[in-house]
């Protein structure tokens, strides 16, 4: 699988961060981010992508979110045929936010939380989001808890900077190596992505 050019198709700014830093470590360049729209908009765009992948290599990054799909279904339901090789799909189980948690020291320290608090594997965890909220309930550090939680009366779930917040965590602090030891979905992504560059350099 050829990084040198990657277009790269995700929900929201927290997947941007997760997703370019995993490229990043496998020395990918970036040409094209698209996507920003909810995950609704990523399954519309699917097949497009999908057909895209004949010329470059596309990454998609989107979330499980229930325990009543499973990855491979998921794929299948919105590609609606056989998948290119040079589409890389990749899903988060069960959210980004487990991947992200995953680093358990590294989040755990971003909080000021003891890490036996973040269990593992992340990936076990039903509602990611909630429980990282109900973490940030718990955090020492009021500038973290003011900009992931939501304000009294407030109609959003999360903070105002809770997107904000968390792709600073992960560009400047999340380890790619110790998130992977607690979140196999993330460790599955990163081996399909080592695998794709050996068969390069090997082509």
């Amino acid at each position: 699988m050829n990084l040198n050019n990657v277009i790269l198709a995700v929900e929201d700014r927290l997947s941007d961060a997760v997703a370019t830093k995993i490229l990043e470590k496998f020395g990918a360049d970036i040409v094209e981010r698209i996507g920003f729209q909810g995950k609704s908009h990523l399954e519309r765009k699917t097949p497009e992508f999908n057909r895209a992948s004949n010329n470059i290599t596309v990454f998609m990054l989107t979330d499980l979110d229930t325990p009543r799909d499973c990855p491979p279904g998921l794929i299948q339901s919105w590609i609606k045929g056989p998948i290119n090789p040079r589409f890389f799909f990749r899903v988060a189980i069960m959210e980004v936010e487990s991947w992200v948690m995953a680093d358990r020291i590294g989040f755990a320290t971003f909080l000021s939380i003891p890490s036996h608090r973040i269990p593992s594997p992340t990936d076990d965890i039903l509602n990611p989001k909630e429980f990282l909220l109900s973490l940030a309930r718990r955090s020492k550090k009021k500038a973290v808890r003011e900009a992931l939680l939501p304000a009294q009366g407030a109609t959003r779930s999360v903070g105002n900077e809770y997107n904000t917040l968390l792709s600073e965590f992960v560009q400047k602090h999340w380890n790619l190596e110790r998130a992977a030891t607690a979140s196999p979905s993330l460790k599955r992504t990163l081996d399909r992505l080592a695998q794709g560059k050996n068969m390069s350099a090997d082509q």
